[in-house]
């Protein structure tokens, strides 16, 4: 009761909130589930005639990755079967660009015109997963002809040298403009195969909202309660469970929530106040992999009706963790996984992939 006089005086006046930064890691958990004895994959690639002499060159194949998987130079769990299409330029162009002649004093002498040629291009490629027992997975489209691109030749001062680029370069031309093509392709792939069916390691930046009132009560606590957490989500990774984590932040879970209750009106300072209680709660839970409780922070946030639209946010985050959560039968996103001792369906003991 001797903390009612003052909370309720400073209620009448205004709480800044600002955004103070951390960094966790975690692993993250797949999009689509496959029998969970399926931990390694191979990769095929399939060219055109014109363009084998540039993919032999590039191997794509090595470049094809999968998060928390082993590669096997064959006989997989799933087998990824890419097919790199030809490079395709479709029209030409010649265009031209007047530029400025100017003295040491910077006044403008006269005019020059440079020419460059602009070829429009397009590339196709598309992947297959399956697994060895021949089950198709997905089919995955990696660039599509309905993608325009285009290559700008250097300038010239001589129109003709300008139009005359690219037939007498083409060469060196297409392995450039192949090579960039293909290798986005392999990016984009690795990118959604580790998407779809990886655990890999993610490291990402968030924030809480606290109290930037320096007169405010709460001010020094508020604080506290965050440089306490972020030394303990500092340590957190995804090979390392988090028990020990939870008993950590048990004081400033206890913290934040002493707060809904020291300024339970319905004022705007205290909805505020309250808000950034309901906010950094459920961020704490969302990292804590307990969606339950993210989602029961999310609720009050709604119900707090201080910029109420997070708790949506938050809901979504909390449900897709939960579903995730359900669908692999786990209750955490922190846990080790080692490649190397994963064998392929015809290995009898793991070999070690360089």
């Amino acid at each position: 009761m001797v903390f009612l006089v003052p909370i309720c005086l400073f209620a009448q006046k205004r709480v800044d909130l600002d955004k103070f930064g951390f960094t966790v890691q975690f692993r993250s958990l797949p999009n689509y589930k496959l029998d969970s004895s399926y931990r390694t994959y191979n990769v095929e690639v399939e060219e055109t005639k014109i363009m084998e002499t540039f993919v032999k060159e590039l191997e794509p194949e090595k470049s094809v990755m999968i998060d928390g998987w082993k590669k096997l130079p064959a006989a997989g769990h799933i087998t990824v079967k890419v097919k790199m299409d030809e490079l395709i330029p479709e029209s030409f162009a010649t265009r031209e660009r007047v530029e400025n002649i100017t003295d040491r004093n910077g006044r403008v002498t006269g005019t020059r015109t440079l020419y460059s040629q602009e070829v429009t291009y397009t590339f196709s490629a598309n992947a297959i997963i399956s697994d060895y027992k021949g089950i198709h997975i997905k089919d995955q489209e990696l660039a599509s002809r309905s993608f325009k691109q285009t290559y700008t030749s250097p300038e010239f001062p001589i129109k003709h040298l300008a139009s005359g680029y690219f037939l007498l370069n083409s060469k060196n031309v297409i392995s450039e403009l192949y090579r960039k093509s293909v290798n986005k392709a392999t990016r984009y792939l690795s990118n959604r195969l580790s998407d779809d069916f990886g655990f890999g390691e993610v490291t990402v930046n968030d924030f809480m909202w606290i109290i930037d009132s320096r007169k405010h009560p709460e001010y020094d606590d508020h604080r506290k309660a965050f440089q306490q957490l972020n030394s303990a989500l500092f340590s957190m990774d995804a090979n390392t469970p988090i028990d020990g984590l939870r008993e950590q932040l048990k004081p400033v879970i206890k913290y934040f929530e002493s707060i809904k209750k020291n300024y339970p009106s319905n004022n705007k300072h205290d909805r505020k106040i309250r808000y950034a209680s309901f906010y950094n709660l459920a961020v704490i839970y969302y990292y804590l992999d307990d969606p339950q409780m993210m989602m029961k922070e999310a609720s009050g946030l709604a119900l707090n009706d201080f910029d109420a639209n997070d708790a949506r946010g938050f809901e979504e985050s909390a449900l897709r963790l939960k579903n995730q959560f359900q669908l692999f039968n786990i209750n955490t996103r922190h846990f080790s996984v080692d490649p190397n001792s994963f064998k392929g369906p015809y290995e009898s003991t793991a070999v070690i992939s360089n």
